[in-house]
């Protein structure tokens, strides 16, 4: 037997164990930062903004607004709106930092959508919209003198960061594969019956008052939930008085003070914009990137993280959702997932995450034994200590709840 060789394994053996170990420590860390992700893209570029004055109009019903929504033909508009969103998150640089780099490869271009309009889950932002149907929008993110626009122009889609004067371009927008057609109501008043009896027990749908948005007459749609246990206090949407577009959508927690989204219109028009509206030209001296490029980047981890966790850290980790069970239904629904992996130690963690789980994580006991909750103002996750996940728009009390319910 040759020196340090242990009797009936063997080395490959040892070593696949170890490398099994350490990727099983990295998924203790997928949980939490997937709940900021979450967290983030609930937030919807619903166009909105806040209210000024009451005007005097007509009286409506919850189903004659949602009605009016479904009968809008809104398909050309241009303007300015600003979108406010507070999750309780971590500064967002912080939180970039703590994702160690996980969004895109490295070199990635600073123009792709997918990493500049995540900017837009943090602060305040001032935008300039633009539409003209289904194959022409605009969107720019203005920032002091510089800007970030997006726009997609038929099958073109482009996108441009004027700070670092990159450009990111994505052939084929309107060759992505065909959504399942459903027989859908045929009209709108079946569409807000639909709606209403989909709410059922569990949601108020209500017209409150009306308001002025962007100097338009508008009615106020209040859907709040009727259960106790989840984070949201209310969604409120301002509907055009005149042809049912939304104009301000505003979300709330059960934790009060700033809304966690609050965004609107100040200026809109809804004339057809013109068409050099759309049309782009790559600036001179612009690096140019295809999509099919950084799509090849963004698929492969970060060199230190497959040092760190193991090059087959996609495969084994990658059906994370399988064995997930639903608790519950309607604004109370939680998902549980038993991932194996005990709930991450802060001094365990990698250096890059360890201030994010700081950030927003807390030590919870109850009958279920201990375990870590992640919290935001929106998404709450609960990892016990042998390997359990509970997540959902719900609040700590209702996650500890459903935590020692499993016990």
């Amino acid at each position: 037997m040759a020196p340090n060789e242990v009797p009936g394994e063997t080395a490959g053996e040892i070593r696949g164990e170890a490398r099994g170990e350490t990727r099983r420590r990295a998924s203790r860390y997928v949980v939490p930062v997937a709940v900021a992700g979450v967290a983030a893209a609930t937030i919807g570029l619903v166009p909105a903004l806040a209210a000024s004055g009451d005007p005097d109009l007509p009286e409506i019903t919850a189903q004659q607004l949602i009605e009016k929504i479904a009968a809008s033909e809104t398909q050309t508009l241009s303007g300015t709106f600003r979108v406010s969103t507070d999750l309780g998150l971590p500064a967002l640089d912080g939180l970039a930092s703590g994702l160690g780099g996980l969004g895109g490869g490295e070199g990635s271009s600073t123009a792709d959508p997918s990493q500049k309009l995540t900017e837009l889950a943090s602060g305040t932002h001032t935008l300039r919209l633009a539409a003209d149907g289904p194959e022409r929008q605009r969107l720019t993110l203005l920032d002091g003198s510089d800007e970030y626009s997006l726009i997609h122009n038929g099958d073109d889609v482009w996108a441009y960061d004027s700070k670092s004067n990159e450009v990111f371009h994505e052939k084929g927008a309107s060759e992505g594969p065909k959504a399942e057609e459903k027989e859908l109501p045929a009209t709108p008043k079946e569409l807000a019956d639909e709606v209403l009896k989909a709410a059922g027990d569990t949601t108020s749908i209500t017209v409150d008052g009306t308001a002025k948005v962007a100097g338009r007459d508008a009615y106020q749609l209040v859907i709040k939930p009727k259960q106790a246990g989840s984070t949201v206090a209310s969604v409120k949407i301002a509907v055009d008085a005149a042809n049912g577009t939304p104009l301000k959508f505003t979300l709330s927690s059960v934790e009060g003070g700033k809304p966690v989204v609050d965004a609107g219109f100040t200026k809109v028009d809804f004339a057809r914009p013109d068409a050099s509206v759309f049309a782009f030209e790559v600036p001179k001296g612009a690096k140019v990137t295809e999509g099919a490029e950084e799509a090849r980047k963004s698929e492969k981890l970060p060199e230190d993280f497959e040092k760190e966790f193991g090059k087959d850290f996609e495969k084994e980790f990658g059906g994370f959702g399988k064995g997930l069970n639903v608790i519950g239904e309607g604004w109370t629904t939680i998902a549980k997932l038993d991932t194996g992996a005990p709930a991450p130690k802060t001094d365990e963690a990698p250096k890059e995450i360890q201030g994010l789980l700081d950030s927003f994580g807390d030590e919870v006991t109850g009958k279920f034994g201990s375990g870590t909750l992640f919290k935001t103002k929106l998404v709450n996750a609960l990892l016990t200590d042998d390997g359990k996940v509970y997540v959902g728009a719900v609040t700590k009390d209702a996650l500890v709840d459903a935590a020692n319910a499993g016990k």
